[in-house]
């Protein structure tokens, strides 16, 4: 755990303003950076709200986009209810909303954790604004009326139409926000196409974000990346930059990194400029991603995939 003081984290605010060594030397401007911060336990975001302070005080643009799982999980079971998860027929798993959940997922997820987090990170000298999905119809697509799960072994059909499927950003709107100096903290709930908040994966928010903006996007966790062996942590495969490459990535994902996964090729797909996952839990996760760490994902990862599909 980081455990910075505040008085720590606007020291280095204004220490990183000043220092030219950390500005672009031709004057241009870096992409955009999205950070997706993950909503498990073991996940410290104290070390990535320095980092943001850091990129922001040296003129780069963040978008935070953040989850909250356990916290829904743990109100569920405070009020007696108990958290549903299914199994997709490829493997992924996931949360199933029902009515019940949904309600608690909005009390929850843009209520206290987004106050919260944006709390923190105006703290540490960041101009952050809080937005979930629905405002500004910032994340948008269709209402699923039923998911394809596997239960005891058989391929079923779950109806429900409290989750969604994002197939539009706000990009004018984030834009217009981190033009005006704004850091926008997002979270889900997606507003549906007819007019209804329902939920969305937030590792799948952040992917649809990063490319709508073209960014680079951080998902981090609470592990160094992907592995080839996933109880070997010397096993990380650092770059996946070609189709044999990313298709070994996707055969050693398992668990809740498949998600992310497939989240590194839907933002990728959409336009983002490359994805890395890496630990949440250190000093400078994000500083640390962007200069090499974790696992990095480019573009030409999925371009001979794409072809194919043609």
């Amino acid at each position: 755990m980081t455990g910075y003081t505040r008085e720590e984290l606007l020291a280095a605010h204004e220490q990183l303003v000043d220092n030219e060594d950390n500005l672009i030397a031709d004057g241009g401007k870096e992409p955009p950076v999205v950070v997706k911060i993950g909503g498990a336990k073991a996940v410290d975001p104290q070390g990535a709200v320095a980092d943001v302070a850091h990129l922001v005080a040296n003129g780069t643009d963040v978008v935070v986009v953040h989850g909250g799982s356990t916290a829904v999980d743990e109100t569920l079971e405070e009020l007696g209810e108990e958290p549903t998860y299914v199994e997709s027929p490829s493997g992924v798993s996931g949360r199933f909303t029902d009515e019940r959940t949904m309600e608690v997922f909005s009390m929850v997820m843009p209520g206290k954790l987004n106050t919260d987090l944006t709390a923190l990170f105006r703290e540490a000298g960041v101009d952050a604004l809080g937005l979930s999905g629905v405002d500004g119809g910032l994340l948008t697509g269709p209402r699923k009326s039923a998911v394809r799960v596997v239960e005891d072994g058989k391929k079923k059909i779950k109806r429900g139409d409290h989750s969604g499927k994002i197939t539009s950003v706000n990009a004018t709107l984030l834009e217009t926000l981190l033009d005006g100096g704004y850091t926008p903290i997002v979270t889900v709930p997606m507003l549906a196409d007819d007019g209804v908040p329902v939920n969305a994966d937030a590792d799948r928010a952040a992917a649809a974000v990063a490319g709508a903006l073209g960014a680079k996007l951080v998902v981090l966790t609470d592990v160094k990346g992907v592995y080839a062996d996933p109880d070997d942590e010397s096993t990380l495969i650092e770059t996946a930059d070609t189709p044999e490459e990313f298709s070994a990535l996707e055969s050693a994902a398992e668990g809740f990194m498949t998600k992310k996964v497939m989240a590194a090729k839907e933002a990728l797909d959409g336009g983002a400029a490359e994805v890395i996952v890496s630990d949440a839990n250190l000093n400078d996760p994000i500083v640390t991603a962007l200069n090499g760490g974790g696992t990095h994902v480019t573009p030409g990862a999925l371009v001979e995939a794409e072809g194919a599909e043609q």
